[in-house]
């Protein structure tokens, strides 16, 4: 027989035949019989669910006859009904009930979701929901409780098919359901994404956002709370204009399969769905970062990868971390004064956020790493995360998954053997690649286990012997790896890792490259996160033939990998080559090659940044990140003032618009030390530059620059970096005379340098900012028109978003809203094209002052509410600060005085002081303040306008 309570009450025999088991007593009965099928019910259980509360009298003898009925209603050769002392028993498996086998089926369906298996995960589930015909226990009673629970697990089953279905692509399919699921269930988070990303998928992003506004309010209207924080990330995706609603792991491509390691992925897998920091151990060439990309890429969820291996400084580590997080540095100062660091943003940032972080090659920053993940660990609660390092981190509560080689088969084993074990699979598999008519055969099958079993099985070793039989036979690579691995066996144990094992591979496989091929090795150490193949060649120094020729044979020899049209080594490999570097005298030659080559591309970059080719040139900026930086830090090091200066110069712009204002503090204060505190000789313009830069995180003590015209006065060419005109207006603020001093001031820097249509719209758009506030508005729209159309004409999408900006608030003050809401559409438009979430916080905090001035109280209250959560998201607490006073401003005009001041005052906690922007904020906020202390003695809000 088959039970089914998933619906109303039925019995079916196994012909499909319905047993009729009579009234709704008699059918509650058989429920909660089933509801514990396979063990004992007690009568007491019994008489609760069939007569409530207050059973009358005579209950048991009552319960007996129903009993007594039920065992009549069912066929006599099943007679499943027991009594026992306890209670009463019915005797049936339980997978012979309907809501058993929809839970075992519902949670494989689950594993097979979090495993990435989605064709798997669809059809189980959708075989668990088919066995729904109804309410659950619709006709018994007492059972309200297992009612419920089983309704929620129905609805949990739906959610992980919707989530299987989207997965596999069916987001069309889904759309009708889904909004018949949030129509159902207003108050279900997760149907309410799903049905936003599955509308952002079809290009309907509107419709998605309407459904997170619809989701907002009834959350408000209804419970009193906000969106939760994984409704709010599908939320932000879709601003950012990427449908990430189960966010696409951030993980680095690979370039081969991946072999072995099943019982280690397991093992990965079932830790991290337990613990929420994994390390994996190992010596170097263990396949460490190859298992945690493949085990995080098994992970449900969001991951992001940090590579950590190019690193020099352990106190590089969070911004690393920023870095790979896709969170701009944006802090305009840190406040010296609080110590605001990148940690704390990083905390701020993630605090809420559901997340694996994967923190590759721990082992050389091994202390900053592991401060950085008890610091984000302990303050965010939701982060798990994934270390490899040659050792523990040590930290408490630390889960370790220690690597050694890959399987090997035992002496003696044979062809079939051998072929199981994962060290044979892989050497297997790479040798094809390079000679694809090799196959291991009766005849060569002892040759290569001897390889196998001499490598320990260490992936990077096997990969680089087999890369060998592009040229040797397996007999012969066997033969030298007796020759010239010994050490893998009889080393210095209390040697490293990498030196007792991979330094032999290297060596090894250093002796068979050509002279012009080892030449090119060593000198390619020289850049950090690989190179394009112009740039490999220019600081290579080797004509082009033989350079290409090299290349190529380092290529095919696996010194050396190409990916995305970028060359790099193995960091194994680019150690070992990099002594070579030391031993032929060249470090220094190619230190100084590689610092020219990025200096001269840096100032080439720059110039293209206030062009229409600035998105095209921030990308390669982006791509040559490490190779900047690392030329900027080794210059620094060297004594080199006037290459660090003229790096710090060139890259000020990018940085400002990339968000990493605080690396780049950084690196300024570092090349500072070097200049001392004036300007040397020919470098006025970097030496101010680097001041700028170094303020904005609140550096100390710096040398003062006086005034934007003293700035300018004090340059003896023309600047070759013009966004150094805004940063001085930035630090210093505008000359105290207001716009006929900007005007005064753009005259002379024009007589300076001489027509210049950037360095024109930046004049004006700063004449316009200064005629705004002194309030002459026609002179002030007029100078922002003459500023919008130099900025469109250069095609900077930067200077022309901040030009919108100030049209639309100066449109507002003059009672235009229509204007002043399409200039701001027009700079959403290109904040997203310019892909920063944290100008996106300043549009829309603009937007929001835009439509408070309008008493548009409830779409101010939602930009300023946007603006805070992308300025909280990325870390940024000067806009944190911006978007809280602006809630400040709408609760005061809605006359909730208390919630006004609660804002403000949390707006001064952070990121305000030492800078003309930080400081003129807050004097804003103390003065809103004061105002709302006048409120509350009064009694009476002011209006929207006088906001």
């Amino acid at each position: 027989m088959r039970f089914r309570i998933l619906g109303p009450t039925q019995v079916v025999l196994a012909d499909g035949r319905e047993v009729p088991v009579g009234g709704p007593r008699l059918r509650a009965l058989l429920a909660l019989l089933l509801l514990d099928a396979g063990r004992v019910v007690s009568a007491e259980r019994l008489i609760g669910g069939l007569y409530g509360e207050h059973p009358p009298q005579g209950a048991a003898n009552a319960l007996q006859s129903q009993v007594s009925r039920l065992r009549q209603a069912l066929p006599a050769e099943h007679d499943p009904v027991e009594f026992h002392p306890a209670g009463y028993r019915l005797a049936v498996d339980p997978d012979d009930v309907d809501a058993y086998r929809f839970e075992r089926l519902a949670e494989a369906g689950s594993r097979a979701l979090g495993g990435g298996d989605w064709p798997r995960a669809a059809g189980l589930l959708r075989e668990a929901l088919e066995l729904w015909r109804g309410p659950a226990l619709a006709d018994a009673t007492g059972v309200s409780a297992q009612a419920a629970r089983l309704e929620e697990l129905r609805l949990a089953a739906i959610e992980n098919r919707v989530e299987a279905d989207l997965a596999l692509g069916a987001h069309g399919t889904l759309i009708a359901e889904l909004r018949e699921l949030v129509v159902a269930h207003p108050l279900r988070e997760r149907s309410r994404g799903q049905l936003m990303r599955a509308l952002a998928a079809l290009g309907r992003p509107a419709e998605a956002l309407a459904e997170f506004e619809d989701a907002r309010h009834t959350l408000a209207e209804q419970l009193g709370v906000d969106p939760s924080a994984e409704l709010a990330a599908v939320h932000l995706a879709l601003l950012r204009g990427a449908e990430r609603g189960s966010a696409e792991p951030a993980l680095p491509s690979q370039l081969t399969t991946f072999v072995g390691r099943e019982e280690e992925l397991k093992r990965v897998g079932d830790l991290l769905g337990e613990r929420r920091l994994v390390t994996l151990t190992g010596p170097g060439g263990a396949g460490k970062t190859r298992l945690a990309i493949e085990a995080a890429g098994r992970v449900d969820g969001e991951v992001r990868f940090v590579e950590l291996a190019g690193l020099a400084d352990g106190s590089d580590v969070p911004q690393a971390v920023l870095s790979a997080l896709g969170l701009r540095d944006a802090g305009l100062r840190a406040p010296a004064e609080s110590g605001w660091q990148t940690t704390d943003r990083l905390v701020e940032a993630l605090a809420e956020r559901r997340l694996l972080l994967v923190l590759d090659n721990c082992e050389h920053v091994l202390v900053d790493a592991a401060r950085l993940a008890a610091r984000l660990l302990s303050a965010c609660p939701a982060l798990r995360v994934l270390a490899t390092s040659r050792e523990p981190l040590g930290l408490a509560g630390e889960a370790l998954c220690p690597l050694s080689g890959l399987s090997l088969p035992p002496l003696g084993a044979s062809l079939l053997d051998a072929d199981e074990y994962a060290a044979v699979g892989l050497f297997s598999q790479r040798a094809a690649d390079v000679a694809p008519d090799f196959t291991v055969t009766p005849a060569n099958v002892e040759m290569v286990l001897r390889i196998c079993r001499s490598l320990d099985g260490l992936p990077l070793a096997i990969e680089l012997a087999a890369a060998r039989l592009r040229a040797l036979p397996v007999a012969e690579v066997a033969a030298r790896l007796d020759d010239r691995f010994r050490l893998l066996s009889t080393g210095n144990r209390a040697a490293s890792p990498r030196h007792r094992t991979l330094r032999a591979v290297v060596e090894w496989s250093w002796d068979l490259l050509d002279d012009a091929e080892r030449q090119v090795a060593r000198r390619l150490t020289v850049f950090a996160g690989g190179a394009t193949l112009e740039a490999a060649e220019r600081v290579c120094g080797l004509p082009t033939a033989e350079f290409v020729d090299a290349l190529t044979g380092l290529v095919d020899k696996s010194f050396v990998e190409m990916a995305g049209g970028r060359y790099r080594m193995l960091e194994t490999v680019r150690a070992f080559c990099a002594e070579r570097l030391a031993e032929a005298g060249e470090a220094d030659q190619l230190r100084r090659a590689h610092t020219a080559y990025f200096l001269e591309f840096a100032w080439t970059a720059s110039d293209h940044l206030r062009c229409a080719e600035q998105l095209h040139w921030l990308r390669r900026l982006d791509a040559e990140r490490d190779n900047l930086h690392a030329a900027l830090r080794r210059a620094t090091a060297a004594g080199d003032a006037s290459d660090a200066a003229g790096m710090v110069a060139a890259l000020s712009f990018y940085w400002w618009l990339r968000g990493m204002r605080g690396e780049g503090a950084r690196l300024a204060a570092d090349v500072l030390e070097l200049l001392g505190t004036e300007a040397p000789p020919g470098l006025a313009e970097e030496f101010a530059l680097c001041v700028y830069n170094a303020s904005l995180a609140g550096s100390g003590s710096l040398p003062s620059l006086g005034t934007q015209r003293s700035v300018i006065r004090s340059l003896d060419r023309p600047p070759r970096q013009p966004f150094l005109l805004y940063l001085s207006g930035i630090s210093t603020g505008p000359p105290s005379g207001g716009a006929e001093d900007v005007d005064e001031l753009m005259g002379e820097l024009r007589r300076l340098v001489g027509p210049d249509p950037w360095i024109n719209a930046l004049g004006a758009m700063g004449s316009g900012s200064a005629l705004m506030w002194s309030d002459q508005r026609d002179r002030a729209r007029a100078a922002l028109a003459t500023a919008l159309d130099g900025f469109r004409g250069t095609g900077d999408r930067w200077g022309t978003m901040i030009t919108l900006g100030a049209l639309g608030e100066l449109a507002a003050w003059q009672g235009d809203p229509e204007t002043a809401g399409a200039h701001m559409d027009e700079a959403m438009g290109l904040v997203e094209a310019l892909g920063s979430a944290v100008d996106q916080a300043d549009m829309l905090r603009t937007r929001g002052e835009i439509r408070l001035r309008a008493s548009d109280l409830a779409g101010a209250h939602d930009d300023f509410a946007g603006a805070l959560f992308l300025a909280q998201r990325s870390g940024a607490p000067e806009f944190v600060a911006s978007a809280r006073l602006g809630l400040a401003q709408v609760a005061r005009v809605r006359g909730d005085l208390a919630a006004a001041r609660r804002f403000c005052e949390e707006a001064l906690t952070g990121g305000l002081t030492g800078w003309y922007v930080g400081e003129a904020a807050r004097a804003e906020i103390i003065l809103v303040l004061k105002e709302i202390t006048e409120a509350e003695k009064v009694g009476a809000p002011p209006s929207a306008d006088g906001a």
